[in-house]
Parts: C-alpha cells; structure tokens; sequence
C-alpha cells in the first residue's frame, strides 16, 4: 500500500538520549524538591503512586478527607508557595508505553503513563518512527502534565496527536476516556486546565494515562516555525528527518535556558511564565507597529498543522516582545535572587536562594509594567499556588 504522504528518508537513525526532565526528588519534604523553580515551602504528605490503583485510591481518600491534592510530574510547571502545601502531594512513577495498534499507513496508536518524563517518550517515538512530537523535544515535565496545558513549541502542539486521554473523573468517582475531540484543546489549554480551581491546585480530571496517534515516518510534520526552519536550512512546510528537528530543536530551546541544566541558573524556571496574548482584532491597532501579530486558528486545533481556518475576531502576539519592551529585558533584576532569564525575557527564574514571595513580586512588577505600558495583562502559565498576591 502507498501512502500520500512522505515516509522516509535515507537518513540513518542516530540515538537520540532524552534530557534530564525533571528535578523532583524521591521521598521529598518541600516544593522545592518537586519543582524546577526549586521555591516552596513543607509538603504534608508524599505519596509516590507505583499503579494506576494506588494513584485513584490517593485521589479518592484526598476528597473523602477533605484534603487538598497536588499531582506533581516533573515539577517544571509549579511555582511554589513558602508556605508550603498542606496536603497531599501525589507522584506518578509509572512509565510504561504499550502499542495499541501500528499498521503501515494507518499509523500507530500507542499508551503512555502519566508518569512518563516527556523528553523520554519523544526519544521512544523518534526511535520508533512514529511522527508529530519531534519538535517537542527538551520540553520538562511528564506526560500527564502534557494535555492539560496542550504543550506546544516550534509549532506543534500535543493536541495534534492526541487520541484519547484516560483519567480519574473525581466528581464522578471513576475512571473514563475522553476523545480528543472532547479535550476542549486550545492555546495552552483544554478541558482539565478549565477544572483547574474547582477542586484545588489540581484538576477534576486526574491523567492516568495518554493515547496517541502517529504517522508512521522518520520524517517529521511538516515544519511550521520559521526559526526552526531556517536551523535546518529548510523552508517552512518541509518535512525533514525527525532526528535532525530534536537536534536542531534542542540546540534552540538551550540557547533560551530552556533545556534542563543543573549547572545553568536560567534553567531554574518554569519555562515561559506568561502565555502569549489572545486580543481582540478591535484592540490590534492600540499595539505598537513592531509588536508580532500571530493569526489564531479555529476549531480545536491552534496550529497550522489542524488545517483549521483563521478567525477573523482575535490575533495573537508575543508575551516576551511586551515584557521586553516595557523596559524587563533579560537579565532584568540581576543577581537577583529573583530575576529575569539571561537568554529569555518570558522566563523567570530562581539565582539562588530565591523565594516564592520573590519570584511572585518580579511577576507582579513585570504585569504591572506590560499593563501600564500596553494596556494589556498577562497571565501566567504555570500553576502558581496561592496566586500572584503579595
């Protein structure tokens, strides 16, 4: 059978090694040990889920009791509060990977743990030649994290290869799968971002487990990111070898800190901070010429590889373009303990012996300023707990 698509490329695989994606702990005592941000104050109790039985009686005894809930993965979306977090604190060490289904062009649809580090399932699918997470390469945290901020970068998005998320519904009290076309999946979020709030620092939607479904290539997606296009010595919309996109993918995100590096303080971070601005097309006009002005696509997808089409009521534009040009350029707030990333303006980060109440007082500053000066606020992107107050 012949596929429509390209398949393959004489380009030998090479080994890909994840990256360190995470720094947690085992048997941690504060959110510091959970976290990238390395801030936080005492946990009251750790409990590290080896079965998908042991992590839906953890979530069920937390709501019988009455007692908050924490799911940490990698601890690289979390920013901490000294205080602490008096509940419970559950981990997911599961991490296994099973084929459901892999049939010539049909594609392959394969399981895996909430557990899993992200960085290791994108190697396992590279290897496997299985397409659509290449450029999701060097991204921390685990995979049960991953739908419920619809991580994307270099333009993809996990919403494009999603199947099915399976998850503990702690309002109903089991176990269901939600179809991706269910997952509400938009810019940095979907339906378990949107419970968020309702039950806690955690959402009513615990992951178990993720399905995914692939093309069968060593090619990736069709590039849709200029910077990483122009890195390959490619043009947008070509497909290259997927091993050559994590090179190139890895060797751009560490020029930004943002590849885990226990020796490099700018990667003492949550990632980006603040989500890129979704504003209305009436209010496109208030922002200054040079500020970037990126289209938004309908329908559940935001990305040019959904083949949803533009809406007309909202553009989006760069978070770090407003930080930086209201006067937070990198480095801002140096040595810190606190301050901006030397290599990115959308980062935060701990120099050492940073608190929470820190890292909180230079985002509230940087809000304040990107507001007066553009009149417009932005959010955060990682769970900040206890929120952005003083």
């Amino acid at each position: 059978m012949s596929c429509t698509f390209p398949q393959y490329s004489d380009t030998p695989i090479r080994p890909v090694p994840p990256v360190e994606s995470t720094r947690a702990k085992h048997g941690a005592r504060t959110l510091a040990d959970l976290t990238t941000f390395g801030v936080g104050g005492p946990i009251g109790e750790l409990v590290e889920a080896t079965s998908e039985e042991e992590m839906k009686a953890a979530v069920a005894r937390a709501d019988a009791e009455g007692t908050p809930l924490l799911v940490v993965g990698g601890g690289s979306n979390i920013l901490g509060s000294d205080a602490g977090f008096p509940g419970i604190v559950l981990r997911d060490l599961r991490t296994g990977i099973r084929v459901e289904r892999e049939a010539d062009c049909e594609g392959a649809i394969i399981w895996a743990d909430a557990g899993l580090p992200w960085d290791q399932l994108v190697v396992h699918t590279i290897a496997h030649e299985w397409a659509g997470l290449e450029a999701l390469s060097g991204i921390p945290g685990s995979v049960g994290a991953a739908p419920v901020q619809n991580i994307g970068a270099y333009g993809q998005e996990i919403a494009e290869t999603i199947y099915r998320v399976r998850v503990y519904d702690r309002e109903a009290g089991y176990v269901r799968e939600i179809p991706a076309a269910d997952m509400k999946f938009g810019y940095r979020t979907s339906l378990l971002k949107r419970t968020i709030g309702d039950r806690g620092p955690s959402p009513r939607y615990i992951v178990l487990s993720v399905g995914f479904q692939f093309r069968i290539s060593n090619l990736s997606n069709p590039i849709a990111y200029g910077q990483l296009a122009g890195a390959l010595g490619a043009k947008v919309g070509d497909r290259v070898p997927s091993v050559d996109v994590r090179a190139a993918v890895l060797e751009i995100r560490a020029s930004k800190g943002m590849v885990l590096d226990d020796a490099d303080r700018d990667t003492y971070s949550a990632g980006s901070f603040f989500t890129n601005p979704v504003i209305p097309v009436a209010e496109v006009d208030s922002l200054p010429a040079g500020a970037p002005r990126y289209p938004v696509y309908d329908g559940a997808l935001y990305t040019l590889q959904s083949g949803a089409p533009v809406r007309k009521d909202v553009v989006k534009t760069s978070a770090a373009w407003l930080i930086d040009h209201a006067g937070f350029t990198r480095g801002y707030n140096m040595p810190g303990p606190a301050a901006v990333s030397t290599k990115h303006a959308l980062a935060l980060t701990n120099r050492g012996g940073a608190t929470g109440a820190q890292v909180r007082a230079l985002a509230r500053e940087i809000q304040a300023g990107v507001r007066e000066k553009f009149g417009i606020t932005l959010q955060p992107e990682p769970v900040v707990l206890g929120g952005l107050g003083a």
